[in-house]
């Protein structure tokens, strides 16, 4: 089975072709330096630059895998959460791919597939918990198989990724900053009574990061000294020498380790709920942080399961996971009628797929 993979729900236009779970090939464009002049993503922008390059993408994958479109057996597009005109323009480009080809529709949970994603590069054994972290959501997750997920804990605020952002923004950072905070907390040791690790006392799943967000703005405002004056670039973070760059790596690090365990006390509270897990999936764009994926190993290590991280390539949104995700569904007899709908953020995605029945 050939599957399309269509991805965009924020600032990355890609597309993907699976034959049979296998990835042929891919195409991505990012908008990172569009949306860095304005520090973050501009939503009008976003959707107007899906729908320059998107057609453009889908021939250049045609034309490099040596597929023709109505070779094409299933076209899966992501449908949400996101932002809605950018998840439009991909809805709207599956439908009409889908009637002129014959090909079958299938719409994909954006966060389900960044979760199912590490399984383009090994076999997820089930059933799973999965941590999802990315710039929306933080959430987790008992799997039992690519498509039953029960949701255990959600974001109720910032998510950890949104934290990452705006952190990284205090500091006039480039976006997107969590790079940058990783890459200098790598240069010291945290102090691990500088920051809160937020709503943790309680016996909740759900996530809060905006008073985390908060602690490290009320530090900040207090030494000016750590801010750049002007959005710095990577150049002036690497010249970065001195006391200077000591205290704010030392602040860094001390905010990576807060979300880290904050993570881990929720995961961990997570798995006591679930009952016999095989395996803990991290998926999401701060699955790439070098302190969130090392305790997580740990937490894995210490519950004797299977850690399934994706590739670093496979953290961001990409069209591979949709592609994958949509081969899932349609492996099983699901699909979607052209009255797809689009699911912006804030709304859930509702399971309400067309079994299909020979």
């Amino acid at each position: 089975m050939l599957t399309l993979g269509i991805e965009t729900s924020c600032d990355e236009t890609a597309v993907a072709l699976v034959e049979d779970g296998r990835l042929l090939g891919e195409k991505l464009a990012t908008q990172i330096d569009t949306h860095a002049l304005f520090g973050g993503v501009v939503p009008e922008i976003a959707s107007r630059e899906h729908l320059r390059v998107l057609p453009r993408l889908f021939r250049e994958l045609m034309a490099e895998i040596g597929i023709r479109p109505d070779e094409i057996d299933t076209v899966a597009v992501a449908r949400g959460p996101g932002l809605l005109g950018s998840l439009l323009v991909g809805v709207s480009f599956a439908k009409a791919l889908c009637l002129s080809t014959g090909a079958s529709l299938i719409g994909v949970n954006h966060l389900w597939a960044h979760l199912l994603a590490p399984g383009l590069d090994g076999e997820i054994e089930f059933p799973a918990l999965g941590l999802l972290v990315s710039g929306g959501h933080t959430h987790t997750y008992r799997i039992n198989s690519p498509v039953e997920f029960e949701l255990l804990g959600r974001t109720l605020d910032d998510a950890a990724g949104e934290a990452f952002d705006k952190v990284a923004k205090l500091f006039n950072f480039p976006y997107p900053g969590g790079r940058f905070v990783d890459d200098l907390g790598r240069e010291a040791e945290p102090d691990t009574k500088l920051f809160p690790r937020p709503y943790i006392e309680n016996d909740s799943l759900d996530f809060s990061f905006s008073g985390l967000k908060t602690a490290v703005a009320n530090y900040v405002a207090i030494r000016p000294e750590l801010v750049f004056e002007k959005m710095a670039d990577p150049d002036a973070i690497a010249a970065l020498t001195g006391e200077r760059r000591v205290d704010l790596a030392r602040v860094c690090a001390s905010f990576n380790w807060s979300v880290a365990q904050t993570l881990k006390i929720k995961v961990e509270r997570a798995l006591k709920r679930v009952g016999p897990t095989k395996s803990l999936i991290v998926a999401g764009g701060v699955a790439a942080n070098s302190v969130v994926r090392e305790t997580m190993k740990g937490v894995a290590e210490n519950h004797g399961l299977r850690l399934t991280l994706p590739d670093l390539g496979l953290c961001t949104d990409n069209g591979a996971m949709i592609a994958f995700a949509g081969w899932q569904l349609a492996r099983v007899g699901y699909s979607h009628s052209l009255e797809l709908e689009a699911i912006p953020r804030g709304h859930v995605v509702p399971q309400d797929w067309i079994i299909f029945k020979e």
